[in-house]
């Protein structure tokens, strides 16, 4: 987890044209239209409330978004891979992750909206999470990815996933709560991600990021979604609050395409000033915020063969390497490791793993999702 950046999310509410008036503090009455998709009467009795596990007070008063949810975050805690999968452990790790957070991190709250045990119980985790998820129409402001903290749901896993696999009782409430929080936002299975595809960070795990796309594929089918409905491509929208990884394999492909970038991850001015000539270049309506939207990414990316070679694929071998495929190393030239690698992930995705480096499989290298995910031959 990172420390908490309460002007990123004001920043986010003056991207939407709104102001602090636009807020609410928990317990005021506020109006906001209701997400086509919500259930007043949906029921999560299964999610503890922050008044069955205890929680203490927030320290500050707690707002409401102003703008709409479009995402759903997945963490790992960082926390150790426990035996004990009972009620009480999970009660007891909802006090220590909000004791954390509150006393070491300086936030004013626990900073996702929810958390989940080992044992699968879901624990309600910023206040008034779980009231706005049964309302469906905005969120509470949180602390667990800045940038974000408007616009994304963010669900803490108990745990440590960089080499061991989640149990299948986390597993199954986790697509549950993707569920459920899909349900009443509005949202799709493909507006599933990982926290590092918005945050430099080593959460949440290469070993449990690989079962995402089996974890959205579940959400899939108990949403009951057309696969018509589907985008072909869903990319991170990556914008200029946020630092990623994944912003590093925009800036090789900027600085591939001519531009004076520094692959660092931070999404700095040179980046932003790159991103919208890149746009206003390419006849791509260019964003106030330098966000990296789908066309953006689509003319960026190049088409790779195998016998391809500079900045591309450095950008290639820097993002399999961040997500867990040591033997990969960054040099520029499309050897067998890589090769292994992106077919690798060419087949996680449902994609034909051919090993050239298409454009729907630069959209899953840097944390999209891709239809053919879905398919179910």
């Amino acid at each position: 987890m990172h420390f908490d950046h309460p002007e990123l999310d004001r920043r986010t509410l003056l991207r939407a044209g709104l102001g602090a008036a636009a807020v609410a503090v928990v317990g005021s009455e506020l109006a906001f239209p209701v997400a086509a998709q919500a259930d007043p009467g949906a029921d999560l009795d299964w999610i503890y409330s922050c008044d069955e596990w205890g929680a203490r007070p927030p320290a500050d008063p707690l707002v409401i978004s102003a703008i709409p949810t479009n995402k759903i975050i997945v963490h790992h805690m960082a926390f150790p891979n426990v035996t004990d999968y009972s009620e009480a452990q999970a009660i007891k790790l909802a006090r220590d992750c909000q004791n954390l957070h509150m006393d070491v991190n300086r936030w004013s709250d626990t900073g996702q909206h929810f958390t989940i045990s080992r044992g699968g119980y879901v624990m309600e985790g910023r206040h008034g999470s779980l009231e706005r998820l049964q309302a469906g129409d905005r969120q509470m402001v949180s602390a667990h990815c800045p940038g974000e903290n408007g616009r994304a749901i963010g669900i803490e896993n108990e745990g440590t996933y960089v080499t061991d696999t989640p149990p299948d009782e986390l597993l199954d409430s986790l697509v549950k709560l993707c569920t459920t929080i899909c349900r009443q936002y509005g949202l799709h299975a493909h507006d599933i991600f990982g926290h590092w595809d918005f945050r430099t960070t080593l959460c949440p795990g290469a070993t449990f990021y690989r079962l995402f796309p089996d974890v959205r594929r579940r959400v899939f089918t108990k949403l009951g979604t057309d696969l018509a409905d589907v985008p072909a491509r869903r990319w991170p929208d990556l914008w200029r609050f946020v630092g990623s990884p994944s912003v590093r394999v925009a800036q090789y492909l900027l600085a591939y395409r001519g531009y004076a970038v520094t692959p660092n991850s931070a999404f700095d001015a040179a980046t932003v000033a790159a991103v919208q000539d890149w746009q206003a270049r390419n006849g791509i309506p260019v964003d106030i915020d330098a966000t990296i939207t789908g066309p953006t990414w689509e003319t960026l990316a190049p088409e790779l063969e195998k016998d391809a070679t500079g900045l591309p694929v450095q950008a290639v071998q820097f993002i399999l390497n961040w997500k867990g495929y040591a033997d990969v190393a960054v040099t520029g030239e499309y050897d067998h490791a890589t090769k292994l690698a992106v077919q690798d992930i060419q087949q996680l995705h449902g994609l034909p793993d051919s090993g050239k480096v298409s454009t729907s499989t630069w959209c899953a290298l840097v944390g999209g999702v891709v239809r053919q995910s879905f398919r179910q031959d």
